[in-house]
């Protein structure tokens, strides 16, 4: 039988491990500015230092009002001085150390935000389609700010408190009886192991409280990404409800947890009273039994007053802290994430002579229970155009992603002008390869910037020669705001002809050997398509062009096509003899040419 107080202990073990990896692995990040880190830290110890000189002076202070040998117009006027310019010393290091510090940690949060967001444009194809956006981003906004925020704490709680608890011990051991520091100790010990134990009793209602509110997030995000079909299907309150019954649960944990923390706050508050007073009692029956002077007693009240007031922020900052690490973690897991395509490290980049294609007894799958083609092997020579037509789910995508390399194939092999596109690197191969996507997705900016993405150092009149060259000149200029005019989230303000038009003006832009096409004019009017469709065919005449077309009317011109049914290359040829042959190709040429005529009648 599975002991459960084990498994959580074996748990928080790994989970300490994992925050201690995640702390060093976050030293990089400060090593860039370890010059202001160290500069810093010297401000740290000198506001404390003049932190912990500010009782003593203000007990020399006292002991001259009581000592009435002293000239008291002189000395006590001297301390004053000294007194102001210790509590002005500790005001001045702690704000410099702020200002040296800053820079240190904003650049360790920039680093670290850059270098996830690097990671996952490494991230293979197959890890984006599973990813859940919504929970990735309230992950990456949490982990980059836990940089931050354990810097700042570490800086500016744990390691003053440290520097503060050692200075004080030394005073006190110095000058006055053991039992001053052992009262000290014990209560600081004991604040420091009740805090701990709680909080981490807490931290499962905590971890509890981060994924239900990353679910939330994802629920919200992804019915806002769908708006259009939350209002097809009037499923509004449907999303309201899952969306609420989510944060139902978080706000359990969430009050658990705030019940929790008082609880913890109450004991924090008893512990600190108890020593308080400890120390308050013995320090009286030293002044009253004349082993101690009254500045002396100003002087220990004073130290644990000052000790306390942070001290008392301790379990805050612990919590923060163990909260910060578990936020970290999330992001160090991710970068942990090994991407499925790399380049190996002596890959060259691609080298094009010629731009032919050739896909030799290539085998793939996404899941090894179903696979999605088989031994399949063609030629596209160079400046010659092939045509992959079939049924809805042949594998005719599949070829556009893996000629990318977004995915390697599990048999056979991809040449470039004779070289295995494995063997080379992914930059200089996708820089080879221009798509024009079924899927056309634009960033939400201007629609010069998304034609510009495809070449972004190309001049202003390229990219408009490319607009003109994809049938959107004409319409770009009639809007109000013209090529700046934004075309929203992934393009929703555009329909779905305007933006597979933005795309192919991207394509044209780019200026590849390569081309791909997947059914490139999907979303146009049979007018536009025909005009792109010779468009297409004059930019074709100079690439080695792969189409992937739905509609056989717009590849009849092709060099070769070829004729896919669950993942096997069933026929190929050109039109006339796949015509001829009267096979799958003819079948299907036949039943649209019938679609089209009967949507050509009037009605």
């Amino acid at each position: 039988m599975l002991n459960p107080g084990r498994i959580i202990a074996t748990e928080r073990v790994h989970s300490n491990r994992h925050d201690w990896h995640n702390l060093r692995a976050m030293l990089p990040y400060l090593w860039e500015f370890r010059g202001r880190a160290l500069l810093a830290l010297g401000c740290l110890l000198l506001a404390k230092f003049a932190n912990v000189g500010v009782p003593l002076v203000f007990k020399d202070i006292i002991d001259a009002f009581e000592n009435h040998t002293e000239p008291l117009l002189i000395l006590p006027l001297s301390l004053l001085l000294v007194y102001g310019s210790l509590k002005l010393s500790s005001s001045l290091f702690n704000e410099l150390r702020d200002v040296v510090f800053a820079r240190v940690r904003f650049r360790a949060m920039r680093r670290l935000s850059t270098r996830v967001l690097e990671h996952l444009h490494r991230l293979s194809l197959r890890y984006h389609l599973e990813r859940q956006s919504g929970a990735i981003s309230r992950d990456l906004e949490r982990g980059t700010r836990s940089v931050a925020t354990i810097l700042n704490y570490l800086v500016f709680s744990v390691i003053p408190i440290v520097v503060e608890l050692l200075l004080v011990a030394i005073v006190l051991l110095t000058k006055y009886a053991l039992i001053f520091t052992l009262i000290t100790f014990s209560t600081v010990l004991i604040y420091m192991i009740f805090t701990f134990a709680i909080t981490e009793w807490r931290m499962d209602a905590r971890h509890a409280m981060n994924r239900l509110d990353s679910q939330a997030n994802t629920q919200a995000f992804d019915s806002l990404l769908n708006y259009e079909t939350v209002k097809y299907f009037g499923n509004e309150t449907r999303e309201l409800a899952r969306y609420d019954a989510t944060l139902a649960q978080w706000e359990e944990f969430a009050v658990r947890s705030q019940t929790s923390m008082s609880v913890l706050n109450i004991g924090q508050g008893s512990i600190i009273a108890i020593g308080v007073t400890a120390m308050m009692f013995f320090a009286a029956q030293g002044v009253v039994s004349g082993q101690m002077r009254i500045g002396d007693l100003v002087l220990v009240n004073a130290f644990m007053l000052q000790l306390f007031i942070p001290l008392g922020f301790l379990g805050i900052v612990y919590r923060q802290i163990k909260y910060a690490l578990a936020d970290m973690d999330l992001v160090f897991k991710l970068l942990a994430q090994v991407p499925e395509i790399s380049d190996t490290p002596t890959a060259p980049a691609l080298q094009l002579t010629h731009s032919s294609v050739r896909f030799e007894h290539v085998h793939f799958y996404y899941q090894p229970e179903r696979v999605i083609l088989h031994d399949l092997s063609f030629t596209i020579a160079d400046g010659e155009r092939v045509a992959v037509v079939g049924h809805s789910g042949a594998g005719k995508s599949t070829l556009a992603r893996l000629l990318f390399r977004f995915y390697d194939v599990n048999g056979g092999q991809i040449l470039i002008d004779n070289q295995d596109i494995r063997s080379v690197t992914q930059h200089s191969l996708r820089a080879a390869i221009g798509i024009v996507p079924q899927d056309t997705v634009l960033f939400n900016d201007s629609i010069f910037y998304n034609i510009a993405y495809g070449r972004p150092a190309a001049s202003r009149a390229e990219i408009e020669h490319a607009a003109e060259l994809a049938h959107i000149r004409e319409f770009i200029e009639s809007l109000p705001q013209h090529w700046n005019t934004v075309v929203g989230e992934r393009g929703l303000k555009l329909s779905g002809g305007e933006k597979q038009r933005v795309a192919i003006a991207r394509a044209i832009l780019k200026q590849p050997r390569i081309l791909v096409f997947d059914e490139a004019t999907s979303s146009l009017d049979s007018k536009t398509e025909q005009a792109i469709a010779q468009t297409l065919n004059e930019i074709a005449a100079h690439h080695s062009t792969l189409t992937i077309a739905h509609r056989l009317s717009t590849i009849i011109d092709a060099d070769q096509i070829i004729v896919m049914e669950q993942g096997r290359m069933i026929e190929h040829g050109t039109h006339r003899t796949l015509l001829d042959a009267g096979g799958c190709y003819a079948a299907m040429w036949e039943l649209q040419q019938r679609e089209h005529e009967q949507t050509s009648l009037p009605a």
